[in-house]
């Protein structure tokens, strides 16, 4: 995939490789590298331990191991600033190993991604402030692909939604600013949601900070509206819940229901895709030997994203054809194997084997994906998968709830995890307007007894974020506007937006699709729909069968905003809004004219509070139907309805706790 005209995320990743080693060599001679568990992942996307040992680097450990050992004599943190207890975690272990050690230690602290008031007081009172080197590690987006920008804070949707704690707002304005001082600034910032409107007003108000720092008419310029950037839309994850709540169908996102993507990479057991290349299995003189239970249990991580060609192809197709897609490949691959048969020259067997290790990386990412596609298909041929996708489909078609519960409750007598049991309730509150109160306090109650009573401070939570409600009316959903029992955009009317917006496609070809419902075997995403809005008005004008002159009046371009589909937000949660930058006309006009009018230009869309694989697939889908635009994709996270819950489960058990004290 080409890098985005404008906005090259390339050039991203070379920004914080080079900032992290310019950092690093400060320091000089050999050190010990201690970092935090959380950022080892994302800072791996864009530089390997061997650059790492280039610039100095002899061991690494992980912050939350307190394992440091004493043989380097400068030791370097890499940490996060946002939260309290990593600088005390540091400051913990610099007293230990000052005490434990002869040597006299040099520290030196990197915070991620700003150095805060927080982690200087919290050094400052342990006493080692004043000993050791802080400085800011400013790495704000991490490019995941170059259309998939993340902030990588994997728990920012607790953090909004349950703790009311805004400082993922504050991290993606200033990661946003950051594109806006290089790139210059978004014509037009749209979105939805109250989260989205403060994201909105902290970027207005960093654009008049930096402009009353700025003297030189030089760095104003850098300040004018961008000619390579359309828009930023910005969706706000709380006015669509329903979207993750739902099984992901698309193959990357039943990967990361099934496994886990994290970083790009996933773990995943040996006897499923197999060895590492080059870790063959133990072997007697005989022959294999068969497989131990240790080998069984080993875990292999592997890499998901474009480096992979075939993976690159099968991520955003829909799960029931990727067997096809296989077989496809495999035909192919085996084809050109038997094509050195019919070499009969050197020159055509040289040309062979040149591409020989081509077609050995493609065997070994096959076998790897055949492996995990026969694995999930265990699972989605299970009677279970296919109990709980049914009620789902029935929740988000706007079938009776309560003609579920029979199923509900006998999933939870049959002793289904209890996120997957809370994912159900959690989507009926969404698409319903929460449960009746005798159905919710029924459900709590079987939970309790089913689970553990610990699972209060559970429900508790799903209650804060809004999650899981009662419903206030038996007509609560019926109406966009103030008499469905609030204000407008108090809640996500489902049951409006599933007509107005056509949020159920009933004939959907998922080998080649003509709509992003294909992404949900029939359910187009409701955050998708209203980016749609603003960038495929005449599509989905014409889906949702709006009247001529309407469709007539509609405008392709994001810069109209919202316009023709006012009746649809009202329904929706959360705050709407569609502001437009300006700068100096003269400024404007002349980097227009070195810009040049040719090339496509880039609407930034940002998640605030995450976005699912399944989401980033059909905003993928709309951009390849774009061809006077590109979609790039920016979120706090990624998302996944097993994340959503894990938020909010507890951890803890009131039995332990008893058990402890006894």
């Amino acid at each position: 995939m080409a890098p985005h005209p404008g906005i090259d995320t390339d050039q991203i990743k070379e920004k914080a490789r080079k900032d992290l080693l310019d950092l690093l060599e400060g320091v000089r001679g050999k050190k010990n590298l201690v970092i935090e568990r959380a950022l080892a992942g994302p800072i791996g996307i864009f530089v390997k331990f061997s650059t790492l040992q280039e610039y100095g680097v002899d061991k690494v450990f992980f912050l939350e191991n307190a394992n440091v050992d004493a043989s380097q004599k400068n030791v370097v943190f890499l940490t996060g600033g946002e939260d309290a207890l990593r600088p005390l975690a540091v400051a913990e272990q610099i007293k230990k190993l000052r005490q434990s050690s002869s040597i006299e230690h040099e520290f030196s602290i990197f915070v991620v991604p700003r150095r805060t008031l927080v982690c200087d007081k919290m050094l400052e009172d342990a006493g080692v402030l004043g000993d050791v080197s802080v400085e800011a590690f400013p790495l704000y987006f991490i490019p995941l692909e170059q259309d998939v920008l993340s902030l990588e804070l994997t728990g920012s949707f607790g953090d909004l939604y349950l703790r009311k704690d805004p400082t993922s707002i504050f991290l993606a304005a200033r990661a946003l600013m950051l594109l806006q001082q290089k790139h210059g600034l978004f014509p037009r910032i749209i979105g939805k949601g109250d989260n989205a409107q403060r994201l909105m007003e902290l970027l207005l108000r960093m654009r008049s900070e930096v402009t009353a720092e700025e003297s030189s008419v030089s760095n104003r310029l850098g300040l004018m509206p961008s000619a390579t950037m359309e828009s930023l839309i910005i969706i706000d994850r709380e006015i669509d819940f329903a979207t993750v709540l739902l099984t992901q169908l698309t193959y990357d996102g039943l990967v990361d229901e099934m496994f886990t993507i994290k970083d790009n990479q996933a773990e995943v057991d040996v006897s499923i895709v197999g060895p590492a290349p080059g870790q063959n299995p133990s072997q007697t003189s005989l022959g294999k030997a068969p497989a131990t239970p240790i080998q069984q249990g080993m875990k292999r991580k592997i890499q998901l994203d474009s480096s992979d060609k075939l993976y690159d192809q099968l991520r955003d197709t829909n799960f029931a054809v990727v067997g096809s897609l296989l077989n496809k490949v495999a035909r192919r691959l085996e084809s050109d194997y038997e094509s050195r048969h019919g070499a009969k020259s050197t020159s055509e067997l040289k040309d062979f084997v040149n591409k020989l290790p081509g077609y050995q990386a493609e065997q070994q990412s096959l076998k790897i994906h055949t492996g995990l596609a026969e694995e999930i298909m265990k699972s989605t041929q299970s009677d279970l998968f296919t109990r709980l996708l049914e009620v789902q489909q029935n929740l988000a078609a706007g079938s009776d709830p309560s003609s579920q519960h029979d199923t509900i409750e006998e999933l939870i007598a049959r002793d289904v995890p209890l996120p997957t049991i809370l994912r159900l309730l959690c989507l009926e509150s969404c698409v319903s307007g929460g449960l009746r109160p005798k159905d919710l306090e029924n459900f709590k109650t079987l939970i309790l007894n089913a689970y553990g009573y610990q699972h209060l401070l559970t429900l508790d939570a799903l209650g804060k974020m809004q999650l899981l409600q009662t419903r206030a009316s038996a007509n609560v959903l019926s109406l966009p506007t103030s008499t469905s029992g609030g204000p407008p955009g108090s809640k996500t009317n489902y049951t409006y937006l599933r007509k107005v917006l056509r949020l159920i496609v009933d004939e959907v070809n998922e080998s080649d699709p003509n709509d992003i419902a294909y992404v949900y075997s029939g359910y187009a995403p409701l955050s998708v729909r209203l980016v749609q809005c603003i960038i495929q008005k005449p599509y989905l004008l014409s889906l949702t069968k709006t009247s001529s002159a309407q469709s007539a009046n509609g405008i392709s371009s994001a810069a109209h905003g919202w316009q023709g589909f006012e009746d649809a937000l009202r329904a929706v949660k959360g705050e709407t809004f569609n502001k437009v930058q300006k700068g100096e006309e003269a400024a404007t006009k002349a980097r227009a004219v070195l810009a040049g009018s040719g090339g496509k230009k880039t609407v930034v869309v940002m998640f605030l509070g995450g976005i699912t694989r399944t989401e980033i697939a059909a905003l993928r889908f709309l951009g390849r139907g774009e061809s006077g635009r590109r979609v790039l994709i920016c979120t706090t996270s990624i998302m996944s309805g097993g994340r959503m819950m894990e938020a909010a489960m507890e951890k803890g058990s009131f039995a332990s706790i008893a058990g402890a004290q006894t």
